[in-house]
């Protein structure tokens, strides 16, 4: 073993900087993939194409274990080099800390089925955590270390050339003085800090005070429809006590918005009845409240949700599905997402076309007027502006599905 070891460390200097560029690309890559995951709006424009990202995300976040391994085996020989250099000790442990913290909740992540939404959602928090921490802080020590790293006399970890760099340094190179490099750190920070902490604070405040962040998105809400549904007495104040967690905005679509002239909500297809309803119509019909959580397939939860709506299999009930029927085929208001159930799935007692969140109108960006509540299943069954229901006699495939989600999409 000691030999082996000492094979891995011969030449360490070299492995020790090759190891560092490797990270440093490995970081990059998973920066830019996170972010667009993370961003909504790019599920519209890429597609299928953000399921490719997705995988690569999680590829390139579990090859992030092999530099965290390789430098644990160089550990020992680099912290008898760093003595008393307290920074830089500092530095490698908080390094090290985010990257294994990135790694283990990623994994969770991408286990989210296995471990349950519990867990992928307190994943998916420390997650955020230190992405909106440590990428600031490694782009900070990136930027401000480039002059640094072309200084071989400050460098405590030696790669064997930098005698030649003393004696022959390139050509026309400027030489770093104390004062540029402290005014590069502070305005590298500075930097940093007007482009991250604005978005910082908000997801900060948004975590800590989910309450606010709906009724800021109520208080937003596009739609204007006449009249507004009144609240049952189990939805004001919400049975389930108001909701816990803050919902992420995800669309394949820009948001539509609805009013009057432009709601309808229709059965047709194989059914005995087909139906259609307007808007004043509709929210005259008898609706009934339920709790339940909320699971998106991203990670993320939203818990004791008190929805008040319409059972779906009692629409199925009023319009009388013939016996060919397999397949409950469900259209957005946006006219591209679509998704289904079967029949079995469809009559689950939880299963709700909902109009009121915790006694409020369910706003646009959250998919009211009108949406469908499959609590059993992750999010993307639960299609946003539901506006028609189709009995098929054959299977279908959902947006999401043909675009590589699981078509088995329980919690």
């Amino acid at each position: 073993m000691q030999n082996w070891l000492a094979r891995v460390r011969k030449g360490y200097g070299k492995k020790l900087t090759s190891l560092h560029s490797w990270n440093g690309y490995i970081v990059v890559i998973l920066a830019l993939t996170g972010l667009v995951l993370f961003q909504g709006m790019w599920r519209g424009i890429l597609g299928e194409g953000r399921v490719i990202i997705r995988y690569i995300h999680i590829v390139v976040g579990i090859a992030s274990l092999v530099p965290v391994v390789f430098y644990l085996l160089l550990a020992g020989k680099h912290w008898k080099q760093l003595k008393s250099k307290t920074s830089q000790k500092a530095n490698v442990l908080i390094v090290l800390g985010l990257l294994v913290g990135w790694l283990l909740s990623g994994l969770l992540l991408w286990q989210f089925r296995a471990v349950g939404p519990r867990w992928s959602n307190n994943a998916l928090y420390v997650h955020d955590v230190l992405t909106w921490v440590g990428l600031p802080y490694i782009i900070y020590h990136s930027i401000t270390r480039l002059k640094w790293l072309k200084e071989p006399h400050r460098r405590t970890v030696k790669t064997g050339n930098e005698k030649r760099e003393i004696l022959h340094p390139a050509a026309g190179q400027p030489q770093a003085l104390m004062s540029r490099r402290a005014f590069i750190r502070a305005t590298v920070g500075v930097g940093v800090a007007v482009a991250i902490g604005p978005s910082f604070l908000k997801w900060i405040g948004n975590t800590l005070s989910p309450g606010e962040a709906i009724e800021k998105i109520v208080e937003s809400d596009a739609n204007n429809m006449v009249p507004l549904p009144q609240a049952l007495p189990a939805s004001s104040p919400p049975i389930g006590g108001g909701s816990k967690g803050t919902f992420r905005i995800y669309t394949v679509t820009e948001i539509p918005k609805f009013d009057n002239s432009n709601f309808s909500f229709i059965i047709d297809g194989l059914v005995e009845k087909p139906m259609r309803w307007n808007w004043e119509q509709f929210v005259a019909l008898k609706r009934e409240v339920q709790v339940s959580d909320f699971h998106c397939v991203t990670g993320w939860s939203v818990y004791n949700n008190t929805w008040e709506g319409i059972k779906l299999k009692d629409f199925l009930k009023m319009a009388g599905v013939k016996p060919n029927a397999k397949t409950v085929k469900l259209y957005s208001g946006d006219g591209v997402y679509t998704d289904s159930l079967t029949l079995e799935q469809a009559n689950m007692d939880d299963v709700m076309v909902a109009v009121l969140h915790d006694g409020k109108i369910i706003p646009s960006d959250l998919g009211g007027p009108v949406r469908l509540i499959v609590p059993k299943m992750y999010t993307y069954k639960s299609v946003k502006w539901l506006n028609r229901i189709e009995l098929i006699d054959s299977d279908y495939t959902g947006y999401w599905e043909e675009r590589g989600y699981d078509t088995d999409a329980w919690v």
